[in-house]
């Protein structure tokens, strides 16, 4: 009965979802993981059967197990998709609520923007028909309005409640024009300094790998409630590896910008290879550093321009190199020439890691790789590749990892 229940449960939300074409795809997404989570009950039925005839059969505990497991293994499948289809419902839902407030805004506006102007070319038109009966003689210039007059005096109305209607427009281009300004305001607002931003290029450091220690590092976000890192220390040797792990938000990409130099510290130090992170040796020390982004930025131009980032020196041989050993060989030298667009147009998403690998090998003073979920978004066999890649540059150097893939953090 209650397995009965469920199936019709089930496909009674499946036909609201299918029926409502608010969003027609969240709609149907939802509902092919209603119309699975309704149908897993069968199998689990099923295997639900079998096992209770294994056990009235006298077939012991052995024969219950296999069936057991897959009931668990059902229930837990269509629990997963019963809290998808929630999920997509819930964002479905909260978009359908937006989108319908800004409608009701805009129709809200001109209907009533409308409706006056209709009013207002009506009651022109009444007081015209009713001076032309001789009902209403006043509002004439010295003597009645003959039947031309009136009817160019109707013709100008509608032309004359015209602002009226481009008000409505004109709200919604503020509106629009407030919005922008407020994005401007935002990108004028004075930001983090940058640490050494203003020192002149540093001078060719030492290769090798760094040690790195951080004593009670201190660093709260602007608005927030509470510090993100309030008394933060460790030390790692040269040539050590780190993953750090952590919930969305806990700070680790934010770590990485810290040991980067990349934000101004609120309290504590850090010390890379026995120096202070400080105004006078940032620049010099972000010389030995290479960052791996977790959305690498492209510039328009050739992979060797891309790869050099304004190093003249680099040799096509050695970037033709980094691009083998990073994974993306099959480019090889003469793949130096291709064009590549703003914003990384003609590579995938593991091509992108990939060349901001390459991007990282070929800075041989580069002795700590700092690294933002290069995994991320990645499917496994490509994710694998990236960790391969990852680990042949941190040899030699210091490695920290920012990650949520436990593979890759099990690797290190």
């Amino acid at each position: 009965m209650r397995l009965v229940i469920s199936v019709i449960t089930e496909i009674t939300v499946c036909f609201g979802a299918v029926t409502d074409t608010t969003f027609p795809s969240a709609r149907r997404t939802g509902a092919v993981l209603h119309v699975g989570a309704a149908l897993l009950w069968l199998p689990q039925a099923a295997l639900l059967a079998w096992a209770v005839q294994g056990l009235a059969d006298g077939r012991g505990l052995a024969a219950v197990v296999w069936p057991a497991a897959g009931v668990l293994g059902l229930g837990l499948l269509r629990a997963w998709c019963e809290a998808a289809a929630l999920r997509l419902r819930a964002v479905a839902e909260l978009l359908r609520q937006r989108t319908m407030a800004v409608l009701r805004l805009a129709f809200l506006s001109s209907a009533v923007l409308e409706l006056f102007s209709a009013l207002g070319v009506a009651m022109v038109a009444v007081y015209v028909g009713f001076h032309l009966l001789g009902a209403l003689p006043f509002g004439a210039w010295g003597a009645r309005l003959n039947l031309g007059e009136g009817l160019f005096i109707l013709l100008l109305a509608p032309a004359f409640f015209e602002p009226l209607r481009e008000l409505s427009a004109a709200w919604h281009d503020r509106a629009a024009g407030a919005a922008a300004q407020q994005s401007i305001a935002g990108l004028c607002a004075p930001g983090a300094s940058l640490l050494g931003a203003l020192q002149a290029a540093p001078v060719a450091q030492p290769a090798g790998a760094v040690a790195v220690q951080v004593e009670q590092l201190r660093y709260q976000h602007a608005g927030a409630d509470r510090p993100l890192f309030d008394g933060l220390s460790f030390r790692m040797a040269p040539g050590e590896q780190l993953a750090v792990l952590g919930p969305s938000g806990a700070g680790k990409s934010t770590l990485l910008a810290l040991l980067a130099g990349l934000a101004p510290l609120q309290g504590g130090c850090i010390v890379v290879d026995g120096v202070d992170l400080a105004e006078d040796q940032a620049a010099s020390l972000r010389a030995r550093m290479a960052w791996v982004a977790q959305a690498p930025h492209v510039f328009a131009g050739s992979v060797w321009h891309n790869l050099a980032l304004g190093r003249d020196a680099l040799a096509p041989e050695a970037a033709a190199q980094a691009l083998r050993e990073a994974g993306l060989g099959s480019l090889g030298h003469a793949g130096l020439a291709r064009a590549l667009g703003e914003g990384g147009t003609g590579l995938s998403g593991g091509e992108l890691v990939r060349l901001a690998l390459a991007r990282a090998r070929v800075n041989v003073q580069a002795g700590l790789v700092l690294a933002d979920e290069p995994t991320a978004h990645l499917d496994r066999a490509t994710a694998d590749a990236v960790i391969e890649a990852l680990l042949q540059l941190a040899e030699g150097r210091t490695l920290v990892v920012a990650t949520h893939d436990p593979v890759l953090a099990a690797r290190l």
